[in-house]
């Protein structure tokens, strides 16, 4: 798929949601972070909103599910239409039986770690989703400095993806800037989730297409 870019809608403005979607139709995915005030220190919507934005988003829902049990409670976004449905791995009880059930519904099954839990341990499990996300800021918030150290953890999880072989996309979600896009992609990242970076443009469009730019001049 090459490089694609993901706008986090969690910055956008909600009273407009429609609108606010509309601008970001030359994306490849709408970026929308579940949060549960649980697993993260904030709450944000939930399934009867994702549903909502399901029937007015130009591009396919990517759901990011920062929230507790996802075991019990990712499959029913994968049901509703989200085509991208990523779980914590530190959250999930059985990993590998989750991204199967999310496969089943027909979504594209992500794992996603914080910037302090190690990638190997989960590499085992390649076979078994679609792709991988690199938080490189602490879940919870939008508008947090992009960590620098989270640079040598995508690299090393790109060259896990490149010697199995498969076709694992590998997501940055945090931080994600003109500044730091290019580093992002040359690490080996191909996936790009960017909050104010995009919504935070007076032209969403034009930017998404300047990330898009430079991440490819990148790779």
């Amino acid at each position: 798929m090459g490089i694609q870019i993901s706008p986090s809608i969690l910055n956008s403005d909600f009273s407009q949601i429609g609108r606010e979607l509309e601008r970001i139709a030359s994306a490849d995915w709408a970026h929308v972070d579940v949060m549960d005030n649980h697993f993260v220190p904030n709450l944000t919507l939930g399934l009867p909103v994702v549903e909502s934005i399901l029937k007015v988003s130009p591009v396919p829902v990517d759901c990011h599910l920062m929230i507790e049990d996802p075991d019990r409670w990712a499959p029913a976004f994968a049901e509703v239409g989200a085509k991208s449905v990523t779980f914590h791995a530190e959250a999930a009880g059985a990993p590998i039986r989750l991204a199967r059930e999310l496969r089943k519904q027909g979504a594209r099954a992500g794992l996603a770690v914080k910037p302090t839990t190690a990638i190997e341990p989960y590499l085992e499990l390649l076979p078994e989703i679609d792709m991988l996300l690199i938080m490189t800021v602490e879940p919870g918030f939008g508008g947090q400095p992009f960590l620098e150290s989270m640079l040598p953890k995508i690299r090393r999880t790109r060259a896990a993806v490149k010697d199995s072989g498969l076709d694992v996309w590998i997501q940055v979600d945090g931080g994600v800037s003109v500044a730091t896009i290019e580093r992002c992609a040359d690490a080996g990242a191909d996936v790009f989730v960017a909050g104010s970076a995009v919504y935070g443009a007076q032209d969403a469009a034009a930017s998404i297409t300047q990330l898009r730019e430079l991440a490819a001049a990148a790779c």
